[in-house]
């Protein structure tokens, strides 16, 4: 995917409302998550959660972002690329970014109960770790979390009516 880019685009919001975008169009059984990956100002990989669909505990948008993305450079080391994902990555998301030497990820909404970039965990910045990455957050992030606020009511509201 190429995108015309001018100086007046604040970038980051630009490449997370694709990854919103992805969440929304992922699968109605899955969390609506959606992770982009960029270099060089393009769109290289995107994915959204599969766990559902894939019946794999692994198959989070960031992991299967990061497959993709490594796929189509022909390389494991993505330190030129940039991650955009709609909620904080859990640890083993983290792991993955971390591994993949992402250079920089960017996020919108905080995830308060498995969050391991800024709020349970600190594996993203962590010194004891060989690579650390660039993070920015809360990048349209009334979006990213009215997503996951909808999809849950959604359940919540099925579930009652189905009792």
């Amino acid at each position: 995917m190429n995108f015309d880019i001018d100086k007046t685009t604040n970038v980051d919001e630009y490449f997370m409302s694709i990854a919103i975008d992805i969440a929304k169009h992922g699968s109605p059984d899955e969390v609506p998550i959606g992770a982009v990956v960029v270099y060089e100002n393009k769109v290289i990989s995107f994915a959204s959660n599969m766990r559902e669909t894939d019946s794999d505990p692994t198959a989070h948008a960031e992991v299967l972002a990061l497959r993709r993305a490594g796929i189509g450079l022909e390389r494991w080391n993505l330190s030129d690329c940039t991650i955009y994902v709609t909620l904080e990555p859990c640890a083993m998301c983290a792991g993955a970014i971390i591994n993949s030497r992402i250079k920089r990820l960017v996020y919108g909404a905080t995830d308060t109960r498995f969050g391991a970039i800024n709020s349970v965990y600190n594996i993203g910045t962590d010194n004891k770790l060989n690579h650390r990455i660039e993070v920015t957050s809360g990048i349209l992030e009334s979006e990213c979390s009215q997503l996951l606020s909808d999809f849950f009511k959604n359940i919540r509201k099925n579930k009652k009516c189905c009792e």
